[in-house]
């Protein structure tokens, strides 16, 4: 049995009068309710706070330690109580947002600083990674939104796609030697460990095509540089390629395309929080004004 406020309070009342049937009838409750609900607080601190006598009760040396701070645990209950509430009904209190750091580039400067200002109580932290980790923190309540590629369905989380992009080959618009498809000195310049760059790859090779001169990079945005001053053939995401280098990346023609969604993704019971609300709705806004 766990001992609630509930419990702390009735301990107070019969600290008071000393007597299981005056404070019963006090507070009006039953005595065999009374003297349960000490017990369950006497099996929380794991001692017995009354001694029992037929003319009442006095406080054990435990006991007297706790009615010392119980007034306090309470007020400090209450407190927590309010700010919880607080959290829940009005927009404020901190909230953490993760976001791939590709996506969070071309997207966070679209709807994040407005959100700041139109609700100044509200605390953003970011958290960047990769977008199956975010996933897993939103599910083990690390993070409370994010914004993911490619989301895998979860019966704990609400999944509403926001857009659709794709990754393919890309080359300078000036393309050289190196960026030429068909050349024998042609450099892929890609981050290996992504599912997209792995699909691509596989499906060009099917075609006949392999590359032995190889750049691997885990950030995107070094690839979209490197790509657009003529390192190699650039795979990549179109949102990244365009808000990088819009005038200075092609894409490659006739060749492959993985398609991604990028989505919002939040907890089921987080949804009634006034504050969840507004991050999703200013998210929501942003992306369809887009369309």
């Amino acid at each position: 049995m766990i001992a609630s406020p509930n419990d702390l309070t009735y301990f107070i009342e019969v600290s008071n009068t000393l007597n299981f049937s005056r404070t019963a009838r006090r507070i009006g409750i039953s005595q065999p309710s009374l003297s349960l609900a000490i017990k369950r607080l006497e099996q929380a601190i794991g001692t017995e706070l009354f001694i029992r006598s037929k003319n009442g009760v006095t406080l054990t040396k435990a006991g007297k330690r706790l009615l010392s701070h119980a007034k306090q645990l309470l007020q400090l209950w209450d407190s927590v109580k309010m700010e919880s509430l607080a959290s829940h009904y009005e927009i404020q209190g901190n909230f953490t947002l993760g976001v791939h750091p590709s996506v969070a580039l071309y997207t966070l400067s679209s709807f994040l600083p407005k959100l700041l200002m139109d609700y100044p109580k509200l605390e953003i932290q970011l958290k960047h990674d990769l977008s199956r980790k975010i996933s897993e923190e939103i599910i083990n309540l690390s993070i409370d939104i994010g914004l993911i590629v490619n989301p895998i369905k979860h019966p704990d989380l609400i999944i509403h796609k926001l857009y659709d992009d794709k990754v393919t080959f890309w080359h300078a618009a000036e393309k050289n030697a190196n960026q030429r498809i068909d050349s024998d000195e042609a450099v892929l310049i890609l981050n290996p460990d992504l599912i997209q760059t792995q699909w691509l790859l596989k499906r060009i090779h099917r075609q006949g095509k392999k590359y032995n001169r190889i750049v691997t990079s885990n950030n995107l945005e070094v690839i979209a540089n490197l790509t657009a001053n003529g390192g190699g053939i650039g795979i990549m995401p179109t949102s990244v390629a365009l808000s990088a280098y819009p005038h200075k990346l092609t894409p490659v023609p006739k060749m492959p395309h993985y398609h991604d969604e990028i989505c919002l993704v939040y907890r089921h019971e987080n949804r009634s929080i006034k504050a969840v609300q507004a991050i999703v709705s200013s998210i929501k806004t942003c992306f369809l004004d887009k369309k």
